[in-house]
């Protein structure tokens, strides 16, 4: 009885075959490792967001609601950069000789500053994901071309030899068909990935949204825009 499976695939197939073979294992670590790397990434911020965010809001001054955002770059801590940000923005704006962004009012700038803030954590947050779209919507298809040019050697092979028993067709057939299920195993995880991290990103993007409408409220009018005590205690203090 003859011998099939993967490995007799890899042996016995042409160069084709194996770097179709090379290109779908190299596109399924990829696809895992941003898989891995962003969904850490969402976790931490997540964190950042049910913690750090409400302990900002509930400091005693600015100063020591950065330090509750706690530390690290601003490319890892959006939060952080946000309120950096509207900080340098409003300073800015008031501190430096006439300049052509001094003829926009103050809200504006702060407006502009935090929205280019918000706009590179997203794109941030968002680098990566471009891979998985890619490996899940080409891996199936390099698979079934994988899968094409096996059956066409397959047959090749049974039509020189003159076997063409049920036994002998349904092994070579068989095995091209490996490599359908290899680019949907592939392709499958890339796909699920992609929608659960696109999901967990809108969830903290809406959250860093929220979070930069209250520092523009805070760096222009010194109240956030809710009525809890902290934002009568923020008011009193801006006045």
């Amino acid at each position: 009885m003859q011998n099939y499976g993967i490995a007799h695939v890899w042996a016995q197939g042409d160069f084709v075959t194996r770097g179709i073979a090379i290109a779908l294992t190299v596109m399924s670590v990829l696809s895992w490792s941003v898989i891995a790397l962003k969904g850490w990434n969402v976790m931490r911020l997540k964190r950042l967001t049910k913690h750090a965010e409400q302990a900002f809001w509930h400091s005693d001054d600015f100063a020591d609601g950065v330090r509750k955002l706690g530390s690290g770059s601003r490319a890892d801590n959006p939060f952080l950069a946000l309120a950096l940000s509207g900080q340098e923005a409003s300073e800015h704006h008031h501190q430096t000789q006439p300049h052509l962004h001094d003829r926009m009012d103050v809200s504006d700038w702060i407006t502009r500053c935090l929205n280019d803030t918000m706009d590179e954590a997203i794109s941030r947050m968002q680098s990566g994901l471009a891979v998985l779209a890619s490996v899940g919507s080409t891996a199936p298809f390099v698979g079934l071309f994988g899968t094409v040019w096996g059956i066409y050697h397959a047959l090749l092979t049974i039509g020189a030899t003159g076997q063409t028993s049920i036994d002998q067709v349904a092994g070579p057939v068989g095995e091209a068909l490996i490599m359908t299920a290899f680019g949907l195993f592939v392709a499958i995880p890339a796909v699920l990935g992609y929608n659960a991290l696109t999901r967990a990103n809108k969830s903290v993007v809406s959250k860093l949204k929220r979070f930069a409408h209250g520092l523009h409220a805070f760096f222009v009018t010194g109240t956030q825009l809710s009525s809890s005590k902290n934002n009568l205690r923020l008011a009193a203090r801006g006045q």
